[in-house]
């Protein structure tokens, strides 16, 4: 009697994560149009389509336990946004993935999320980077101080710019109007704005719009986070936003002497004292 020998199925690979996950990822390209609460119903379908097994709050109406960090005005780009979230090591909905302890995680299960997630998302929506939490840690929200912006913007040229900005240092309030509660009120932006100045970077042209001149600012998230929009408006008439990119976004300690990524590019993430830090004005 003959037969045909069937070839024995190879296992499936179970993909072991972490209970706490700390996400970097990028948001660039006509994507940028997408709001705040558009991008998280996008993450958090990504995280289902990839049968990630997500902890749920408890109530009448359960959510996924993922905590965004500083929300991106719409029209913005970033090359630094972080999300955290919660997996439930009792879920028997997702079999091939596995809930185990953070200090046993493998470095190559955390690329494959960044890979599958990356997948699942629209274009322009790149997740680069994870990490596992360990112990209680701050929101993004509380922990971030700071960020940085790449700004580009018509109207004036650079000498013109160069003078706004040093005059806009060297005031003692920089006044703009904003909406609060359904009403208008005055706020001082000078505290907030930690360096300013005209970037040194290749000059391009816009047919019709004239030069695009490069600005560079660090402004602080407290009291209140300082918006580019804002910014173009304190230096005065006829400067016009082009674009916005965040580049980074930073946790400080007190006197503000260092500073660390909530997730570096390469997967560390800030806990307790900063796992990769930038001493400043060293």
């Amino acid at each position: 009697m003959t037969g045909t020998a069937q070839a024995a199925t190879p296992p499936v690979a179970v993909l072991e994560l972490p209970e706490r996950l700390r996400l970097r990822y990028r948001k660039l390209g006509r994507v940028r149009f997408t709001s705040q609460r558009d991008l998280a119903r996008l993450m958090e379908r990504a995280m289902r389509r990839a049968s990630l097994p997500l902890r749920r709050s408890s109530g009448f109406s359960p959510r996924p336990l993922v905590s965004f960090g500083l929300a991106l005005p719409t029209g913005c780009s970033s090359r630094a946004e972080f999300l955290d979230l919660r997996l439930d090591a009792e879920s028997s909905t997702s079999p091939g993935i596995r809930v185990i302890d953070s200090s046993a995680v493998d470095p190559a299960g955390l690329d494959r999320v960044c890979e599958l997630l990356t997948s699942l998302l629209p274009e322009g929506i790149d997740v680069t980077a994870a990490a596992a939490l360990h112990g209680p840690e701050m929101s993004l929200q509380e922990a971030v101080a700071s960020c940085d912006w790449e700004l580009e913007v018509l109207g004036v040229g650079p000498a013109e710019a160069a003078g706004r900005v040093e005059r806009l240092l060297d005031a003692d309030a920089v006044m703009v109007t904003r909406e609060r509660k359904g009403r208008e009120v005055a706020d001082d932006l000078r505290p907030s704005i930690l360096s300013l100045e005209v970037a040194d970077r290749p000059a391009r042209v816009l047919d019709g719009h004239g030069e695009v001149v490069g600005i560079d600012a660090s402004v602080s998230t407290r009291p209140r986070g300082v918006r580019p929009g804002e910014l173009c408006r304190a230096l005065g008439d006829q400067v016009t936003l082009l674009g916005a990119c965040r580049t980074h976004q930073w946790m400080e300690n007190e006197d503000r002497t260092v500073r660390a990524e909530p997730l570096s590019e390469a997967g560390v993430a800030c806990v307790g004292l900063p796992a990769r830090t930038e001493v400043l004005g060293g």
